[in-house]
């Protein structure tokens, strides 16, 4: 199986947040995985980055934050040219699915750990 690097965004180390859940789940199977969270911390064996750092090579962008908390992040993820973004429960944001979808990349409305769970990932 070819792994995705997946770009979690909104990370966090608190267990009971549906990030730490997806990150865990990630690793476990097998994607290769970078974090990025309001404060460091580590899940899984990932250490949550605290500032965006330069992206290759991202298949996926799993969202975890508002959409306005979104808005810090749109040249990010647009320069860094993933092939999809994932909008968790939450985080549905209009405006951004625009300006993605105006530079080819797939919005996908839907929840990390149900794709993960259901092999849809």
């Amino acid at each position: 199986m070819r792994t995705k690097k997946t770009v979690v965004l909104g990370a966090t180390s608190k267990p009971e947040k549906y990030a730490f859940k997806a990150i865990t789940m990630l690793v476990d199977k097998g994607h290769s995985v970078v974090a990025i969270g309001q404060n460091a911390g580590e899940v899984a064996g990932i250490k949550i980055q605290t500032k965006a750092i330069p992206l290759k090579n991202i298949e996926t962008v799993t969202l975890y934050l508002n959409p306005l908390r979104q808005k810090d992040y749109y040249n990010y993820i647009v320069e860094a040219q993933p092939k999809r973004v994932i909008f968790n429960p939450g985080t549905e944001n209009p405006e951004f699915y625009q300006l993605l979808q105006l530079n080819n990349i797939k919005v996908e409305v839907a929840c990390t750990l149900v794709l993960l769970t259901t092999n849809q990932f």
